[in-house]
């Protein structure tokens, strides 16, 4: 493994960490799961994957595409920290029903719904920027996946806040700013 992949494997460790941390102080569930983030399954399983593969093939080898990679890494997990530092209390595990919701729109809420999902993608992007294009495997599957959760969970926005929620929708793009 070299320097750049284990600061990328270390990054994630103490941001999945964080996310353990933080998870103790949300809300509770009206429907409680007790599992991993769907987001901890994926790199991990994205993980074990590049080790077992090993083809040096899809290596990234550029030192531009590393370094763009790595801000993009860096920058995607600062987005999705931000993201839920904002969100505080009402953060939880995909499509769950929390118990007293609040609609949170400040923060990078205000540019995307979805902000912790669109930096966990970025994080996976730029890791496979970074050092090797396996991980845009990972970012397909985490990619389907929180589309389909960001669905999911806006249905039960609308129902949560049915005079707020329609305006907030308009005004916002899901998962990327003026684009998606």
């Amino acid at each position: 493994m070299s320097a750049l992949e284990s600061v990328i494997a270390a990054g994630w460790l103490v941001f999945w960490a964080y996310w353990l941390i933080a998870a103790l102080g949300a809300k509770h569930s009206s429907h409680r799961r007790r599992r991993l983030p769907a987001g901890v399954r994926i790199v991990v399983l994205a993980f074990i994957v590049t080790r077992v593969i090993r083809g040096d093939a899809l290596n990234v080898h550029s030192v531009v595409l590393q370094v763009v990679g790595t801000i993009v890494f860096v920058s995607g997990l600062a987005l999705a920290v931000w993201a839920r530092i904002y969100l505080g209390r009402n953060w939880g595990m995909p499509m769950t029903e929390k118990d007293e919701p609040e609609l949170v729109t400040r923060g990078p809420y205000r540019f995307v719904r979805h902000p912790i999902y669109s930096g966990i993608l970025m994080g996976l992007l730029g890791t496979a920027l970074a050092t090797n294009l396996y991980w845009l495997a990972a970012l397909a599957v985490a990619g389907a996946y929180f589309i389909y959760s960001a669905r999911v969970e806006e249905r039960i926005m609308a129902g949560a806040f049915p005079n707020t929620y329609p305006g907030y929708k308009a005004r916002t793009k899901m998962l990327i700013p003026f684009v998606l």
